[in-house]
């Protein structure tokens, strides 16, 4: 069995992001929570989106704010039209702008094919991927009405799509997760085509295998942990802070050049390691 060595905590530079304002979605747990306090410690103004949980998402907000930036928490299900279009509308009011949004809101509802009922396909669909669609058409009005402020950031926004590496693995009983991902990857890599020229960055991360509550029944025991490492050529589990560390690094202008490309953050999960020994 591998370490399972947690990851160690970059330092991240208080002013990469100042005077920025951010989205992040789903934001009151586990890569969400995570990628939220670490834009607030770069610098930036932060929206906590949630759902459900409220108490939760106040928690986030008291840490970022507790980082001398500002921070609010937003209730809205981010597959609904018109609670996107509210709570975009009402950041814009609030906070004045927003430069950043990080579309992480996501679910799984799992079932083998035969099983699996519409009503579980279409939620997931809903919340995976079109909610990432719905934030970022409403993010990209923000963007392209205000356009580039140098003295803030190279681009006039920035919007980073989380995915998986199931984008690319797929993940028998999983269908429609693996669907909704390979669907980001699309999305993003169109709007990243269709918003560059606006000098809108569109960029996506995939994670691999991270230590979160909704997955703890895949590393808590020895056991799962040893039979998880197998697919993990850098024998450790990567935790949320690796997550949210390349979402700073993407939402900053250290990345200006970085358009379209999907950053796989999964200790190698992606080299299909069960191929390391011939096949």
């Amino acid at each position: 069995m591998g370490s399972s060595v947690g990851a160690s905590h970059a330092v991240i530079p208080a002013h990469l992001l100042k005077g920025q304002k951010a989205l992040v979605t789903g934001a009151n747990s586990g890569i969400g929570m995570a990628t939220a306090v670490a834009l607030g410690r770069a610098g930036a103004d932060v929206v906590v989106n949630y759902v459900a949980d409220p108490e939760a998402a106040d928690k986030v907000v008291e840490q970022i704010a507790s980082l001398g930036v500002r921070a609010a928490a937003y209730q809205a299900d981010v597959s609904r039209e018109d609670q996107v279009t509210a709570m975009m509308d009402r950041m814009v009011q609030e906070f004045g702008t927003i430069d950043i949004l990080v579309a992480n809101a996501g679910m799984q509802r799992d079932a083998a094919l035969t099983d699996m009922t519409l009503a579980q396909w279409q939620k997931v669909i809903d919340v995976n991927l079109t909610g990432q669609f719905l934030c970022a058409r409403e993010a990209t009005k923000e963007f392209r009405r205000r356009g580039v402020v140098p003295e803030v950031s190279r681009a006039a926004g920035k919007i980073i799509c989380m995915s998986s590496v199931h984008q690319l693995i797929p993940w028998s009983g999983h269908v429609n997760y693996a669907s909704s991902k390979g669907g980001v990857q699309m999305m993003m890599a169109t709007l990243a085509q269709e918003l560059a020229p606006h000098r809108i960055r569109v960029n996506a991360v995939a994670p691999g295998a991270i230590r979160t509550p909704i997955n703890r029944s895949a590393w808590e025991t020895a056991e799962a942990r040893e039979d998880l490492l197998r697919l993990i050529p850098y024998d450790r589990i990567g935790d949320p802070d690796d997550i949210a560390n390349a979402v700073v690094a993407l939402a900053s202008d250290l990345m200006d050049y970085v358009i379209g490309t999907t950053l796989y953050v999964d200790g190698g999960m992606t080299l299909f390691p069960g191929f390391a020994t011939g096949g």
